[in-house]
């Protein structure tokens, strides 16, 4: 380990995995550790010995849920928007050869103790059961003002200013009822909270336009999922980076981050072995995650808790068609809360649990000090729960971008249920380290003759 790397990425989780295919596209020399024995740190998936040795290590998994290989559980609940920002990265990287996909089957919102398909487009906002009769025509007009919106033809703004005109105007104009509000923000803008409305319609327009034209792609939901979970995404962008010469050490502990008298980057420690490079990029679990660094630094801050379940069913979740996967988001108003409760669920179908179980996983940010009760509201839409794996995680942030000592610190994986926070995050990594903007370019993997 005595040669000196451009960038050594710690931690296999997507996010960095991501950084280090895209920096050996780029053609840097890639130097990528992770302390356990096992890609995708935080956005792995288990079999169930891994699931229960990290839950309950003094039990072993009951016979009766099948082959151990059958079983590739995720950590974190996402899914992937059809037509979002992950799904343009796989495309142009290539890196879908390496994977296969399916779809959801269905997107579902609740309202009022019940669970209902989300509408998203006006002919299915005319025969939701979401919205009495007066409400499905103003909502129709809704529909239809943001698809015809051109941002070159002022015919089609209704006197509206996306960029100055705050979401709550908006629905406002349209006359729209809080809880349709709730389902358009929530369950197809996918904002968290209610803090969007105060802000400019841009972002909220996009979101929504976002969901509908990622529905539009497959007609059941606007999510895609990858067979065998989503371990298989970091993997693939490893094989990325290792085919464009990057190298790879799994089950080495960092034991320092090594840097000059000026705080600049030197290198990483491990064991009795340093190795140099001229940047370093991890998660915040190699820096310290909250604590302060040997330097004397502090450099992340825990931003909230995550509070999630795993839970392990026999049956679909009631209410959902039967669906063998799906989503279903709670917007806060309904169970009078300040943030979404999510409940994603995938099964045997796409191959990461045994016939006849689904994998249902409930999570929200913590706002009391007792997160499990919290999940309460989305348990409960599930039926009976054979086994259950609470966990309750912090989310981080770095207290700086990394270019003034060349530590660059991923953001942890939040709440949200789809990957386009990842993917912004992965542009700003890639800003500050790389100095210019990530830009898309669909390359060639060259095959010798």
């Amino acid at each position: 380990m005595d040669e000196e790397y451009d960038v050594i990425v710690l931690g296999t989780g997507l996010t960095e995995c991501i950084l280090s295919g895209l920096l050996s596209v780029e053609g840097k020399k890639v130097l990528h550790m992770d302390r356990n024995d096992y890609y995708g740190g935080d956005s792995a998936s288990l079999n169930l010995t891994q699931l229960y040795r990290k839950f309950r290590p003094d039990q072993t998994p009951p016979t009766e849920l099948g082959r151990d290989r059958d079983y590739a559980v995720d950590l974190i609940p996402k899914f992937i928007m059809a037509s979002g920002e992950l799904s343009k990265i796989l495309v142009h990287t290539d890196v879908t050869r390496y994977l296969e996909f399916k779809q959801i089957a269905g997107s579902f919102v609740y309202r009022d103790g019940k669970i209902s398909k989300v509408p998203s487009t006006e002919m299915e906002a005319v025969k939701s059961p979401l919205m009495g009769l007066f409400e499905k025509r103003r909502a129709k007009k809704f529909f239809e003002f943001l698809q015809g919106w051109k941002d070159e033809d002022p015919a089609t703004h209704q006197g509206i200013d996306l960029d100055k005109d705050s979401m709550k105007a908006v629905y406002e104009k349209f006359g729209l009822e809080p809880g349709t509000q709730d389902f358009i923000g929530h369950a197809m803008g996918l904002y968290l909270d209610d803090d969007y409305k105060t802000k400019p319609a841009r972002e909220a327009y996009s979101r929504i336009v976002l969901y509908t034209s990622s529905m539009a792609r497959w007609g059941k939901s606007p999510y895609i999922y990858p067979l065998y979970g989503l371990g298989e995404l970091p993997q693939s962008f490893a094989r990325l980076s290792a085919i464009y010469g990057g190298t790879y050490m799994l089950d080495k502990p960092i034991h320092e981050i090594i840097t000059d008298a000026d705080g600049k980057f030197v290198g990483v420690k491990s064991g009795e072995e340093t190795v140099k490079a001229k940047q370093v990029i991890g998660d915040p679990s190699y820096f310290g995650a909250g604590k302060t660094a040997v330097d004397g630094k502090v450099r992340v801050l825990e931003d909230a808790k995550v509070v999630r379940a795993i839970c392990i069913l026999k049956h679909p979740i009631p209410g959902t068609d039967d669906s063998d996967s799906a989503q279903i988001i709670i917007p806060q108003n309904q169970v009078g809360r300040r943030n979404d409760i999510y409940i994603a669920m995938v099964s045997s179908t796409h191959n990461v649990c045994a016939k006849d179980v689904y994998v249902a996983i409930v999570s929200t940010i913590v706002e009391t000090d007792r997160p499990e009760q919290e999940l309460a509201p989305g348990l409960q839409l599930l039926g009976p729960v054979y086994d259950k794996f609470v966990s309750v995680t912090s989310l981080y942030t770095p207290t700086s971008s990394g270019e003034a000592d060349n530590i660059f610190i991923t953001r942890s994986y939040d709440a949200t249920s789809h990957f386009e926070t990842v993917v912004e995050d992965v542009h700003r990594v890639w800003k500050a380290a790389v100095g210019k903007d990530l830009v898309l370019k669909k390359r060639e993997v060259e095959v010798e003759a």
